[in-house]
């Protein structure tokens, strides 16, 4: 049975390239899955998308980062649920390293690396475009896709 259909939430997530490398994170608690992400997370009402982004980068990273522009806009649903995300990717810079000792204050990302294209191929990650988004230029829009688990 599909869900009723909600408004949809609004995220920005962060494209975070150093050395030809992004940087990507695995965020479910106690690794439960396999998927991994772009940092990033939902949106405050009352400050900027921006603002928003290096809050949740420094979160669930330890990494500072200067944010730049958009590279990406993707949608997602689950159709059981009526779930519905819209996540805004910015191209960033970082600043400093990353802590080698970081514990995600809120748990949920049990993981964080650094990988090349090559690497994030063999990986099981969303959405579709993050290689395209992250290793390529201007701005792409990635419609609607089903929510993986």
């Amino acid at each position: 049975m599909t869900a009723r259909p909600r408004s949809p939430r609004l995220a920005a997530r962060a494209l975070i390239l150093r050395d030809a490398r992004l940087l990507i994170v695995n965020a479910y608690p106690a690794g439960r899955s396999d998927l991994w992400c772009a940092p990033g997370g939902g949106v405050a009402a009352g400050t900027s998308l921006p603002e928003n982004l290096a809050r949740e980068v420094r979160e669930e990273t330890g990494l500072r980062v200067t944010v730049g522009d958009p590279a990406l806009v993707n949608e997602f649903h689950d159709p059981e649920t009526g779930f519905h995300q819209v996540d805004i990717y910015f191209r960033c810079r970082p600043e400093g390293e990353m802590p080698a000792r970081w514990v995600d204050p809120e748990g949920i990302v049990s993981q964080r690396r650094w990988v090349t294209r090559a690497e994030l191929a063999g990986l099981r990650h969303k959405p579709d475009s993050l290689g395209p988004a992250a290793w390529g230029e201007g701005l792409l829009y990635d419609p609607l896709e089903v929510i993986v688990r």
